[in-house]
């Protein structure tokens, strides 16, 4: 019996990040805020205290993160106005998100240190994943694979747009 190949090339795009990341010093939430470039970083708004950007290897279609310009890694070190515009930031994601994306409900996250999972351990950062009723299928259980079925720079677009 052969083993069959699914080829999906667009996954070196996220094995080369994963591999830079490692290298790298610089945090890469610290360097988006700062950076003035919003299109090519795929920030969608900025607050005075946190700024929204689409995940660059998401789950779903439109999967946002908010992060703190300030770099914390957890919750008990946020001060009130940057936990306040954190989830309100969230809310204005989802209203957008209802207004372009039409989910069914969604996931809100915040994985604290690698144990739990976040991947920028050091950069508390609030994960706003729309989610639609039959969104999964067998690919990520069987291939570690997921579908995404529409581009970043469409996403962007669409959710730049204020409510």
């Amino acid at each position: 019996m052969s083993k069959k190949r699914l080829w999906a090339p667009w996954r070196l795009g996220y094995i080369s990040q994963t591999r830079k990341a490692k290298v790298s010093s610089k945090c890469l939430f610290c360097e988006k805020g700062k950076s003035n470039s919003d299109i090519r970083n795929l920030v969608i708004a900025r607050g005075r205290f946190c700024f929204c950007l689409l995940n660059l290897f998401p789950y779903t279609n439109g999967h946002t993160m908010i992060v703190p310009y300030r770099h914390v890694a957890d919750l008990g070190s946020l001060k009130k106005e940057e936990c306040l515009e954190l989830f309100e930031l969230a809310h204005q994601m989802m209203k957008r998100m209802r207004r372009s994306l039409a989910p069914h409900g969604y996931n809100l996250g915040i994985n604290l240190g690698r144990a739990a999972g976040a991947g920028i351990p050091g950069h508390l950062h609030l994960h706003v994943v729309p989610r639609w009723v039959g969104d999964t299928n067998f690919m990520p259980v069987f291939s570690d694979t997921r579908i995404i079925s529409q581009s970043l720079d469409s996403a962007h677009k669409l959710l730049r747009r204020p409510s």
